[in-house]
């Protein structure tokens, strides 16, 4: 839509506040908000605000920054605000001087598409979103005893998630299936495949969809990793593709025993060989690693295969007709990552694959939690970090990951996370005092 369309949609629909929406480095998503009658001037010459309040952004000294609202974000949002209407758009976050800011998450992602276009490829995703829902902040009850795909009549959980996805239909986001998860109190909302960017725009909206339904029923959402022990931790399980301009899967190839083209093979490539690298980005907190442990169907295998559900990458079987449904299921992500840099270094590790024609190594169909050391040997096959410090070790080392994401957004998440480690290495848990105290 262009300005005038904007201003007069506005004024329409009686809108009385506008957020104007963008993500810090760790994925929270911010916002300030302007009345209707600062819109044109918004749209003509961005917003001004502070970026030396936002996590990895700019220093004290260098604070004035400026949102530039994109006008295809624009929607209503669904839930009113003193009784008033409010509207969005999401921002790109630009210097003083009109260029973009290069600290901006979503400009990172930009960046690596562009690259992809170069080669006459657009990458699309389809991630598949787990959360938990709690009794409140405080208190982490149960709100549901449900398992696996279960449905009852009688089940709060299947209500509460037909009013979340009413809503998440309403901010212009197709869902194309929810269900309960393996654990008790889990949930699912899968969207549909979509362009990389415009879908981190809707996975950062429905995150906040999620949470605003959850605490008006006086619940609590959290897409925390791994908020109970002993039981399933949440991931982000992301589905993944290339197409040509004209819209044509460049994943599939018929002669192939598992209809993946040599492209798709080479991103598979790519994404294995870099996988520990841009492990700490897709896999960013250290509850993350928590979730990564055997037992809990969660991937901690550098593998891949067409059944195998223990598999990092799996292979979705073929069925015939379904030619634009190839594609590879990158399984470890989780929903606390930030998906625009998510998403900025999947595609970067695929397109390192195919430029560098990494083949990937033979399927493994076998359950891999079973196999014991000398069989791992066996596959070549490695595991992802154990821990944050791990992680932040390769992603350290990674030119990958430096050429990707830029010196600014590469420093200043390097610093973010290794503050986190520090700091969690140093906290007391509950679990070190029921352990040493009476030592």
């Amino acid at each position: 839509m262009e300005t005038e369309e904007i201003i007069e949609k506005v004024k329409r629909e009686k809108i009385e506040f506008i957020d104007l929406m963008f993500s810090d480095l760790s994925g929270r998503l911010k916002s300030v908000t302007i009345s209707p009658r600062e819109l044109k001037e918004c749209l003509t010459n961005g917003k001004w605000f502070d970026g030396s309040s936002i996590e990895g952004f700019t220093r004290i000294h260098e604070s004035d920054m400026m949102l530039i609202p994109n006008p295809s974000t624009y929607i209503l949002l669904p839930w009113p605000r003193d009784g008033k209407k409010v509207a969005r758009m999401i921002c790109d976050v630009y210097n003083p001087d009109n260029t973009p800011f290069t600290g901006d998450p979503r400009y990172a992602l930009e960046r690596v598409e562009e690259k992809a276009e170069e080669k006459g490829c657009f990458y699309y995703v389809g991630p598949e979103i787990e959360f938990f829902l709690f009794r409140s902040k405080e208190n982490r009850g149960y709100h549901d005893t449900a398992g696996y795909f279960d449905f009852s009549p009688r089940d709060m959980a299947t209500d509460i998630r037909a009013v979340m996805v009413s809503t998440i239909e309403e901010l212009g986001i197709n869902v194309e299936m929810t269900h309960h998860e393996v654990a008790p109190s889990q949930h699912e909302i899968d969207i549909e495949y979509g362009e990389a960017l415009s879908t981190a725009d809707k996975v950062m909206v429905l995150k906040q969809a999620i949470k605003t339904v959850a605490s008006s029923r006086d619940l609590y959402a959290t897409f925390m990793p791994k908020p109970i022990f002993g039981i399933n931790g949440s991931g982000m399980h992301t589905h993944q593709s290339l197409f040509d301009k004209n819209g044509r899967n460049l994943f599939y190839d018929k002669k192939d025993k598992y209809k993946l083209s040599s492209l798709a093979r080479y991103f598979m490539g790519g994404q294995l060989e870099h996988i520990r690298e841009i492990a700490a980005i897709l896999c960013p907190t250290v509850n993350s690693y928590k979730r990564l442990v055997r037992g809990y169907e969660a991937p901690i295998y550098i593998c891949w295969g067409q059944r195998n559900r223990s598999a990092l990458i799996r292979v979705p079987r073929y069925r015939e007709g379904r030619e634009k449904s190839t594609r590879l299921e990158l399984r470890c992500p989780d929903p606390s990552c930030n998906p625009y840099l998510a998403f900025a270094v999947m595609l970067a590790a695929g397109l390192k694959g195919i430029e560098e024609k990494i083949e990937p190594p033979d399927p493994v169909e076998e359950d891999v939690y079973g196999f014991d050391d000398r069989k791992l040997a066996k596959f070549y096959i490695k595991t992802l970090p154990e821990d944050l410090g791990e992680a932040i070790e390769e992603f350290k080392r990674s030119k990958l990951m430096k050429e990707t994401l830029g010196e600014h957004v590469f420093n200043k998440y390097l610093e973010i996370k290794t503050t986190e480690w520090s700091e969690f290495q140093k906290s007391v848990t509950d679990w070190e005092h029921e352990r040493y105290r009476d030592l």
